[in-house]
This record gives structure tokens, sequence and C-alpha cells, in this order.
């Protein structure tokens, strides 16, 4: 560090090159909404409470600037984290802009919230109770802020840029535009109003967020660059040549493949359609991965859009789909492409607390086409913390590919919705929901948030016919009023290996599938029969896949039970299949797994059956899916006609979706308990009219709303949103000698750049597991901390097992030895 420095931000960075650095990085993020001034200004005001010279003290003191004999030094370890730094930033912004007017006032509460929580994730306006917290921050007493003082000291340029850019027409004018176009677009609709003003506030958030956390990891590792392309791609004409070589490539056997060519036909003339919310609906094995793909890259080039974003239900989809993806766009003839093209990013491998070197190995989704999953989506726009947050901006002039789209958790349908129109409608994206079983979510709540479908948003024109032409299974409804035994599945799936030589069994639970799997075992070999769940990791479930996959390419009998991970976008064909008691959706994805290519002369056969000891627990979407599946049988089998004797088709899936959504609507706002903040409410309300914390504001005698913009509990609603309904943690397991050799490296490397390449090297040998499992590995000393500082889990190898992944009890030495 130069000594002449004076002021520092971090231990490699000076103060004054930290603020123009960040300043320059949000700026550009923020211009893709047309908030370029915005970005720019509370990049360079975020940390102005650095200034301050207890915090240089603090700083200087941490990295032995200062030595302990001077009389500045302070005792860094006991002040770690206790100085407020965020807040003078925050109070520069409202002391110039709050007093001048109405408009003034809302966009120094807009940039005033960004500065003073961009180390804690957006705080609350008004909390759950009421209480005005973004107020208290404004009023905070100079002595703790320090806004005075270092107001005082800053460096005069970027005193100079900030007073230009306070008073430029453009801080308040292109703000206004901006909130008047939410306004409008959403005319008679005042929850989705202000939830989207709220999107547009978590927007510029991410911009500083990311600027921030990339700006510093740069200065504390300086060759940490190389790993960031910032965008700077391979061109989308180079990538749309590989793809359509492959296509031309891929040979026609059989009237399925023209279909599909057929598919990938209309996905291409489509792209040359404005950008919007658009659907494609196509009956499972149709190709929609590379026929959305097509699309995607097209509409990409043709709109300048930034990057393809991929969301998928499963790690397993991922898996399958951005190998096949990867294989086509990083050839093995441009070498200098391989790695740099598809980014996968679905593991959560450390926690959201990061350290510095964390924040080096951190994803923020900087890719040209990036697969992740419906989690991580939904994480970006509405989760706790900074870590997800970071990455919302570069939904942005994107082209983003919901792969699955029925799989969206019905608590989280309007914050889906709204957060899908907000990206579409105010930060030039296109959206394209793709699934054989389209959900109504532009039917539901309009007042709550309802998707809208562009004009012509139909990808397939005649979607009835192409469902008609791609029938390939007959599905037959075995439900029995005492239900089945597992041993009585197990002898129809043995009767059914024997007769179509493959069979595939789906169940709800990992406990199922592994008693179900058990049951198999007397009437097959080894060889013959798989097991696959979420609790094997995604190298061992691709190792079980492929083998599956070469046994049925040359007609070699196999026996597969499974969760529901085998079900969406896993390209397999069985001869037959059984499905257990689900949504129609899920049974109708399950279909798609049977008879997949036509090679038969028959139609295939999936058997619907009630498993008799069957223990969901608090699953409740596969409870609700169940009942409502049970009445479109019960209808079926009174009049075999009434869906066209296809009950996978699109008429028995819209009346199954219209029981659903009508059943569930009270559900779809994210309900939250009195036990969490203190009264019910839901997210959507804590994200937009905050009615509640409203109302208690106004009898405390605080008259000031109608002059405010922002009332949300923005906190208070991230800590209790989670996507799915509780946390997981990823633990790397030991499976196979490549998982050994990652586990002994991640041990020795001290190397940043040998952890980064590691860590990314370790989604495929990781099972994510819940707190009450985790609890469990910990109680047993089977998980350790590979590095304290890096807080990230191994598993002891006596706890995973060759056939069903981890285990909370050791398993068997042979066990071990197959791993």
């Amino acid at each position: 560090m130069d000594k002449q420095i004076k002021y520092i931000a971090h231990p490699a960075q000076s103060l004054e090159d930290h603020l123009f650095g960040v300043a320059a990085k949000a700026q550009r993020f923020a211009a893709k909404i047309g908030l370029a001034e915005q970005g720019e200004l509370i990049g360079l005001l975020h940390d102005l409470g650095k200034y301050s010279g207890k915090f240089q003290a603090y700083i200087k003191s941490a990295t032995e600037m200062i030595n302990p004999d001077e009389d500045e030094y302070v005792d860094a370890g006991l002040l770690k984290g206790k100085i407020d730094h965020s807040t003078a930033g925050a109070q520069y912004i409202w002391r110039a802009l709050a007093g001048k007017g109405p408009l003034e006032l809302c966009v120094a509460q807009v940039l005033g919230l960004c500065v003073a929580s961009h180390h804690s994730g957006l705080i609350d306006c008004l909390d759950a109770d009421g209480q005005d917290i973004f107020g208290r921050r404004m009023s905070k007493s100079c002595e703790q802020t320090h806004v005075e003082e270092v107001r005082q000291v800053m460096d005069p340029r970027i005193r100079a840029r900030s007073e230009e850019l306070l008073r430029s027409t453009g801080l308040i004018g292109d703000l206004r535009e901006l909130i008047a176009r939410i306004l409008s677009t959403n005319r008679s609709f005042p929850v989705v109003q202000q939830l989207q003003v709220g999107l547009m506030v978590r927007f510029l958030f991410s911009c500083l967020i990311d600027a921030d956390r990339i700006d510093t990891a740069d200065s504390e590792c300086r060759r940490a660059k190389q790993f960031r392309p910032n965008g700077d791609y391979v061109l989308w004409s180079q990538l749309i040549d590989r793809l359509e070589s492959y296509l031309l490539s891929m040979r026609m056997d059989s009237p399925i493949d023209s279909l599909r060519c057929e598919i990938s036909r209309h996905c291409l003339e489509a792209a040359a359609r404005p950008r919007g919310t658009y659907t494609l609906t196509v009956p499972t094995g149709g190709g929609k991965t590379l026929a959305s793909l097509r699309f995607a890259l097209h509409h990409a080039k043709q709109h300048k859009c930034d990057r393809v974003v991929y969301v998928v239900p499963y790690t397993s989809i991922i898996d399958q789909n951005a190998m096949v993806v990867r294989s086509i766009l990083e050839p093995d003839s441009a070498p200098n492409d391989s790695g740099n093209v598809v980014l996968e990013h679905h593991a959560s491998i450390s926690p959201e607390r990061q350290t510095w070197r964390e924040k080096i190995l951190c994803e923020n989704w900087d890719a040209p086409v990036v697969y992740t999953t419906l989690v991580q989506f939904l994480e970006s726009l509405f989760g706790a913390g900074t870590r997800g947050a970071r990455r919302m901006h570069q939904l942005a002039n994107a082209v983003i590919v919901f792969d699955e789209v029925q799989t969206v958790p019905i608590k989280c349908t309007h914050l889906f919705n709204n957060g899908v129109n907000f990206l579409v409608d105010h930060c030039n994206s296109t959206v394209v929901l793709c699934t054989a079983t389209q959900p109504l979510l532009h039917q539901v709540s309009a007042q709550k948030g309802a998707i809208r479908l562009s004009d012509n948003h139909k990808i397939m024109r005649n979607e009835q016919r192409l469902f008609e032409e791609l029938r390939r299974v007959e599905v037959c409804d075995q439900r029995k009023p005492d239900g089945w035994s597992y041993e009585h599945v197990a002898e129809l799936a043995l009767k059914e290996k024997h007769r179509a030589g493959s069979c595939l069994v789906i169940v709800n639970t990992k406990d199922a599938a592994r008693k179900l799997f058990e049951a198999c075992s007397p009437g097959t070999d080894n060889d013959e029969r798989v097991h696959l769940s979420t609790n094997m990791c995604p190298a061992h479930r691709k190792r079980e896949l492929t083998r599956i996959k070469e046994r049925l390419l040359n007609e070699l009998p196999v026996l597969c039970v499974s969760t529901q991970l085998i079900e969406a976008g896993v390209d397999v064909d069985f001869g037959s299949a059984i499905r257990c008691m689900a949504g129609l959706d899920s049974i109708a994805q399950a279909a798609g797994r049977c008879n997949r290519n036509s090679r038969r002369s028959t139609l295939g056969t999936v058997h619907i059956v009630n498993l008799a000891d069957e223990h969901l627990g608090q699953l409740t979407d596969i409870k609700t899916g169940q009942e409502i599946s049970a009445r479109i049988l019960d209808d079926h089998r009174s009049d075999a006609t009434r869906y066209r004797a296809n009950l996978c088709g699109p008429e028995a899936l819209a009346d199954y979706y219209n029981y659903y959504f009508f059943r569930r609507q009270e559900e779809m706002s994210y309900a939250v308990s009195a036990g969490q903040i203190g009264h019910d409410d839901t997210v959507l309300n804590l994200l937009s009219c905050n009615g509640t914390a409203v109302s208690a504001y106004q009898k405390a005698g605080c008259n000031d709303a109608a002059g405010r913009l922002l009332f949300q509990s923005f906190m208070t609603a991230a800590e209790a949103f989670k996507a799915i309904d509780a946390p997981t943690q990823a633990v790397i397991v030991p499976y196979g000698d490549e998982g050994r050799e990652l586990i002994s490296k991640l041990h020795g490397a001290f190397d940043v750049h040998l952890e980064f390449a590691l860590l990314r090297q370790a989604q495929q040998y990781c099972v994510n597991v819940f707190p009450h499992v985790l609890d469990k590995l910990k109680v047993a000393g089977a998980v350790m901390e590979v590095q304290k500082e890096a807080r990230i889990l191994v598993l002891d190898e006596r706890y995973y097992s060759a056939q069903f992944g981890l285990a909370t009890e050791p398993v068997s030495m042979m066990e071990i030895l197959h791993v």
C-alpha cells in the first residue's frame, strides 16, 4: 500500500479509487433501465462514511498501517462491523434532496435506501409494526454517522461529481419517468404498482451491490479480474452458427424427428418477434431444449441482448441440458471458449455471509448462457441478504427461458408473475414460459399480479394437433380403494419390465424410492436395477443416467425407481412407466419418459397407482395435486371421451389447473404468520402496499404518508421469504475417486485461483441437505469443515452409499468400496 494514500477503503485500495470504481460499474449496470446517473451517484457515495477518522483508524490498525504504539491505534477486532459507514452517504443524498419537493423526496428515499442497505440487504422502510426504520436512519446523529465530518474531508473530485449529479435534471426526471411508466402499465392495480416500484429499488440496489463486490474483490486479489469477462462474450452470430450446424447434422429417422424439426422451425420464426412474454407449449419429447435455445440465440442477436438465462426447477435438468448445450456451443474446435460460454449455477456451497475469499469465488451470472434454478431466480428478486440480490440486474436485457414453468411454487405465484412482468415491461427482457403442461399464470388475479402474455404469445400455432401427433402413451388408472403396497407395486414393475423390456417407477419421496427399490431387488439383477434421488450428487446421478441410457439403447432390461427428479427434462425412453399418484402435471411429465421416441409399434403404458403406505408429511403441494388429479381421473372414468381419451392432453391439463388454481388462490400471495412477524400477513403485501404497517404508522400520529413513495417492509419480507420451505446447505461428498481427490485438494487449497476452479468442480459432488438432516450428520461427526475461513462442508465417506447416496447412518463397507 502506498504510504501517501490518506484514506483507504480496503487493505489494498484507496477510498477514492474504490468510490470511482464502484460508481463506474453501477452506472453501467443501471443504464440498462435508464438510471445511469442514479447508479453512479449511489456508487460514489455508498462508502462515504469511510472518510471518518474513526473508520480510518480502524482499517489502518487492522492492516498494520498504524503502529500499536501510536495514539491513533485501535483494537480493530473489537470494532469490526461496529462502525457505521453506510448511513453517511444516504444522509448526504437525503439532506440534499428531501426538502426540495415531492419528487425529490421520492428520489432521496430510493437512492438513500440503497446506500443505507448495502451491507445488510434492503432495510425496511416501515417494519411490520409500523415503525419508521428508514426515517430513523436518516435522522441518526452526526456523532454516529460522521456525515458532517466526512463532508469536510471527502475528496474534492467526488464532492464535485456528487453535487453535479444531485443538481442534474436527469437524476429526478429519469427516475420519475420510470416510476410513471410502472404506475401507468399497472393502472388500477395498486398492489402491483407498489410491488414493482419496490422491484425497481431492488434493481438499483443490485447494481450497487454487484459493483461494490466486484470492485472490492478485484482490489484484494488483482488476478481475480481474469475470471471476469465483464460482458465481453463470444458473438451471438458465432453461437448461432454452431447451433445451426449441429441441427443440420441431426438425423431424421422417424416421424417424431420431423415433428421436432417443425417445432424448432417455429421457434426460429418466432425469434424475430418483439420483446415480450411468450409460451412454448410442447409435449414431452418434442425437443424443447434445442428448440428454445434456437429461439433464444436468434432473439438475443436480433435485439442485442446481453445473455440467455435458463431457469429450471431441478439440478438434474441442469446436469443434462447444460451438458448438451455446452457440447454444441463450446465445441472442441473452439478450445478458447471451453468453460466460457455456458455457466451452471445451482449449488450453494457456502452460506450467505461471505468472507473476502468467498466474494471472489461467488458467481454473478457474467456469462452469455446461464443455467440456474428457479430457487436462485426467485432469491435474486425476493431473497434476504445481498448475495442473491447482486444478480438481479443481470436479468435485464436478457432472454429468460423458464423450463418446466409449471413447477413454480403455488405460494410464489403472484411474486413470480410480478417479477416476470417487471423484467419484460421495464428491463427490456424477453421471457419464454416453456413446458408440456402450461399453467394458467395469466388467469390468476390481475389485482395481485397475473402474467401479461404478449400478443401472438404462442410460439406453436396448433398445440392441439401437436399433442395428438406426439401422443405415445396410454394412461391406465390403476388406483385401488385401499391403495397399493410396496410389494404389489414391485410385482407390477417386474411384470412390466419383463413385458416391455424396461420400466420406470416414479414416487413422491426419497423414503418411498428406497423402500420400493428394496422391494424390487429380489426379482432383478444388480445390473438391471437403478435408484435415483437427490441424496445422490450430480456426478453420481449422471453416471446412473448414463448407465440407464446405454441399457435402453442396447435394448437391455432395466428397472429404475426414482423420485420426481427424473420426470421433467431428463431424456430417457422406457418401454413402460408407473407413476405413484400425484398432480396431473407430474403424471404427464412422467408419461414423457415412456415411449419417448416412438420406437415401439404400439403406445406405451403408464400406470397410475396409489400407495397405501405413503408418508407425505408437510408436502402440501403433492397432497393437493393428488386430490385434484383424483377429480380429473374420476371424471374420465365416468366419460372416457371427455378429454379426447387423453389424460395428458391440453383439455385435461386445463381442467386440472383451473381446479388447482381456484382451490389454492388464497395461497398465491405467500402467507406469513404472526409467529414470524407479529401478525398474519403476506410477503406480497409486505412488498407492496403494506397496509397493516401503514395503518399502525398513521395511528402513531405520523401524517406524512401521502408524501412518501416507499412503505415496504423489505427486510422483514425477505427474511420470511424462502423459495423452498427450508434452506439447504450443500455438502461435498466423496463420490468416486474424483470426489475423494477433490476433497483432498480442497483441504490443501490455499491459492484462491485453485480454489475457484475446485469449487466450480465441486458443484458436481454436492448434495443439498435440509437443516434436520445436517443436524443429524453433525451429531454423528459425519461432516467437517474443509477450511474454517471458507466454511465449506465435506462428508465422511462412511456416510455415502453407492446405491442411495448420502445417508445419516454409516453404510456397509461393501457399499463404500463401490462408491
